[in-house]
């Protein structure tokens, strides 16, 4: 079965030749390449590929695209504020390797001892909130210069030192 990441989503049309703008969180100028898939989630859960006819970065975080199947700015409108997802495999190869969502998947330690897998990657303006399963219980980690020790990206790890209580909340 395959993987889905979510990147972010489409919020807006440009033009009127059924261009989107592609709102992500991939952490650095991205323009996608001719033939690759994006997945739109028209309906929770279900992912409908789209293949890229053309792509150019705006932005650290948009990107125009234009989208097989998509010709006209009506067509277009009907994927705002849908969500987009890439594959995992495909994700790993764009993602910036200094963007908070490429720790996706990383194992995550306290102080050596693993907590949990990194689920989920919530950025908010002030810190970063990893989530993992901890004892059965979903528990958001904050991620920040007082609680990062460390990134072993080639292990696919984390190390973190957490303040003394914030673990036994989830418990």
């Amino acid at each position: 079965m395959n993987e889905y990441i979510n990147i972010g989503k489409v919020v807006a049309t440009f033009g009127v030749a059924g261009e989107v703008i592609l709102l992500h969180s991939l952490g650095k100028k991205l323009a996608l390449k001719t033939g690759e898939a994006i997945f739109i989630e028209q309906v929770k859960g279900s992912y409908v590929p789209y293949f890229i006819k053309s792509s150019k970065a705006k932005t650290v975080e948009e990107s125009y695209l234009y989208l097989e199947g998509i010709a006209t700015k009506e067509q277009a409108h009907r994927l705002i504020s849908k969500q987009a997802w890439l594959l995992d495999a495909d994700f790993r190869k764009l993602a910036g390797k200094d963007s908070p969502i490429s720790l996706l998947g990383y194992n995550l330690y306290n102080e050596e001892i693993f907590i949990g897998r990194i689920e989920e990657v919530i950025e908010q303006p002030h810190q970063v909130l990893l989530q993992i399963n901890y004892k059965g219980n979903e528990a958001l980690i904050p991620l920040h210069e007082e609680t990062l020790d460390k990134i072993d990206r080639k292990k696919g790890e984390v190390y973190v030192t957490l303040p003394d209580g914030l673990l036994e909340i989830y418990e």
